[in-house]
């Protein structure tokens, strides 16, 4: 079935201890496609300005994605933002952002996408992913993300989407700071009770813990020795995994614990380059081959 992403789509300035990149196609949305179109069908939505780069929007277009819902607003200017990395195991230092069109109304999914089956809504405001949601059928999945900056500000508006999703992904201090639970199955479960059937806490090099009402699952990251970028690490990870979720007829614990080693997978192969360098020419075949040496890897005996 065809997997519905709507989040930002932007242009980059980076800087990593490998190097720089600089005007590069960035956002959440453009990370997770690039990843989930690995195992499914990609609808895009999304809003960019009329100075978005004609290869940019040329490079979407020959990805295969669907983008009928990608506006090009007229008198608006591209969401942009510039980071410089101290390490590449760290978080980013956040050296100018420029919300542009990401300040002014948010896209329209095109009637025809309102039947979507499977549904990521990137850390937008709550308020936004929730008029998302009424503009939706019933999907089967719906998986949010979010940020530390609407944990602090949009409390009560963030518990209210997590009301009307089937999954929450966040990282590992976000969900500290969300629940003020230290231990991270404590705050999955506390996350569970505002409404969500499973959490997805990223724990960065240290892998991904997904945690549901009554089972708990733990998978390193893949070890790569080749770090140069880790921007949209994560939303490439959530990619691969809503690409392969979107594919499964359950989402039981066997489905939801395959779906995170192929995040992982996905996810390994976007911090190797800069912006879309690498997962650009990643193959399914690229997945499959570096996915047996990690099953191989986590394989023990009872």
């Amino acid at each position: 079935m065809p997997l519905l992403v709507t989040g930002s789509i932007g242009i980059d300035d980076l800087k990593t201890p490998h190097g720089e990149a600089r005007g590069v196609i960035g956002g959440s949305a453009v990370h997770f496609a690039l990843a989930a179109k690995l195992f499914t069908e990609v609808r895009l939505v999304g809003v960019v300005g009329e100075d978005f780069p004609p290869d940019f929007q040329a490079f979407l277009e020959g990805q295969g994605f669907d983008l009928s819902g990608l506006e090009v607003r007229k008198g608006s200017k591209t969401f942009r933002w510039s980071g410089v990395y101290d390490k590449v195991t760290s978080d980013a230092q956040t050296l100018a952002v420029d919300l542009n069109v990401l300040a002014e109304a948010g896209p329209q999914i095109p009637g025809k996408f309102a039947a979507s089956d499977c549904v990521f809504l990137a850390a937008t405001h709550p308020g936004l992913q929730q008029d998302f949601i009424r503009q939706l059928d019933k999907p089967r999945l719906i998986v949010a993300d979010t940020r530390d900056l609407w944990i602090n500000t949009q409390r009560e508006a963030l518990l209210k989407t997590l009301g009307q999703v089937t999954g929450a992904i966040l990282n590992d201090a976000e969900a500290r700071l969300f629940t003020g639970k230290d231990n991270l199955v404590i705050a999955g479960r506390q996350i569970i009770e505002w409404g969500p059937r499973f959490v997805v806490i990223k724990k960065g090099e240290h892998g991904v813990m997904l945690v549901a009402p009554e089972e708990v699952v733990v998978l390193p990251a893949y070890p790569t020795t080749h770090v140069v970028d880790p921007t949209g690490a994560g939303d490439s990870f959530a990619g691969g995994m809503m690409g392969y979720l979107s594919q499964q007829e359950s989402l039981d614990i066997d489905s939801l614990r395959n779906a995170l080693a192929r995040g992982t997978i996905t996810a390994s192969f976007t911090i190797e380059g800069f912006s879309k360098e690498v997962i650009e020419g990643v193959t399914p075949a690229d997945v499959k081959r570096r996915l047996v040496g990690y099953a191989e890897m986590l394989r023990v005996a009872p």
